[in-house]
């Protein structure tokens, strides 16, 4: 299936305006130069300019999607000088998801050459809500309207770092309540035996959006779709389909690079990511939904997949109903 960008462009459009986004996690892929990005924009002299690609190429991803995941942001604080400047090259209309910083998510440092000296190391920032403020929150007020959706992406937890489910909901229902008010968030957990009513509710009390996530070890989103009280906020549902579930994370990057193709079909994912699009447009509740490109190897294809069953306004019901749900 060749990528449709044109019909992608207009219903990506149309969905914005209900309030519906839907995009890709990250944008810098040189694999979707042909397809996404037109090749001739990033040459000099006959030669392809890496650095101006990276530097400009948001620009031509905001013709077509209105929504980006900025990934970068989960590595260091972003700059209010370096949110300007992804602000300035995207339409009035467009939004971003932002991972937040991994200094605020982290209990304990993995081993791991970028943490330096602090790997294996306790984090003493763990759910430091004034640091989130201050580092995170304050740049990002420079383009609060562009601002969609702030994630709190927690990798898997082991024994060593909470021995009960119980124990993280407690921190986490405290360190939400110091948050300032007024900003979308977002919850994204990796271990899947704290998916629980308890988990759930304390979201519900802050207003905290359920990401739902499509990882190695996580269940399907069809199945966290079916858990109850799992949309845990009236004004969006979010999801990011990262992984097919069972799927290491080294494995699809070995597999799909250099993202250029769909190199495995995963159904599945695509049609309940089309049935959240038909609910949130039927029930009139936002949603931000975002599509690695470790998912099925091109995630502009899968988007342009997910997004074809449409004919917008609102499509029949019946004819993206997922079974079981």
């Amino acid at each position: 299936m060749e990528f449709d960008r044109d019909a992608v462009t207009g219903k990506c459009a149309e969905l914005a305006k209900t309030g519906i986004y839907i995009g890709t996690s990250s944008w810098k892929y040189e694999g979707w130069l042909g397809q996404m990005y037109h090749p001739e924009a990033y040459d000099y002299r006959g030669k392809f300019a890496r650095t101006r690609f990276e530097r400009t190429c948001l620009s031509e991803y905001g013709r077509v999607f209105k929504t980006v995941c900025v990934d970068g942001a989960y590595y260091n604080f972003p700059s209010t000088h370096y949110l300007e400047g992804l602000a300035e090259q995207v339409p009035y209309d467009f939004k971003f998801g932002f991972k937040v910083t991994d200094a605020i998510t982290i209990k304990k440092f993995p081993r791991l050459p970028r943490f330096g000296e602090r790997a294996g190391k306790w984090n003493e920032h763990f759910l430091n809500a004034d640091l989130f403020a201050s580092a995170f929150l304050r740049p990002c007020e420079a383009i609060r309207d562009k601002v969609g959706i702030v994630i709190f992406e927690f990798s898997r937890f082991w024994a060593s770092d909470y021995q009960h489910g119980k124990d993280f909901i407690a921190d986490l229902d405290s360190f939400l309540g110091d948050l300032p008010k007024g900003w979308p968030y977002g919850v994204e957990i990796r271990n899947a035996t704290w998916l629980k009513p308890e988990y759930f509710d304390v979201l519900r009390t802050h207003n905290i959006t359920h990401v739902f996530n499509s990882w190695e070890a996580m269940p399907s989103v069809r199945e966290q779709f079916v858990l109850e009280g799992s949309v845990t906020t009236h004004q969006r549902v979010a999801a990011r389909f990262l992984l097919k579930p069972g799927t290491k994370y080294e494995g699809a990057v070995k597999a799909f690079s250099p993202y250029d193709k769909t190199k495995e079909i995963y159904q599945d994912g695509r049609d309940i990511a089309s049935w959240i699009l038909q609910q949130c447009l039927e029930e009139k509740r936002g949603a931000y939904i975002y599509v690695n490109n470790r998912f099925e190897g091109n995630a502009p294809n899968t988007i342009d997949a997910i997004l074809r069953p449409f004919r917008l306004p609102i499509p029949p019901a019946e004819s993206l109903r997922c079974p079981g749900l």
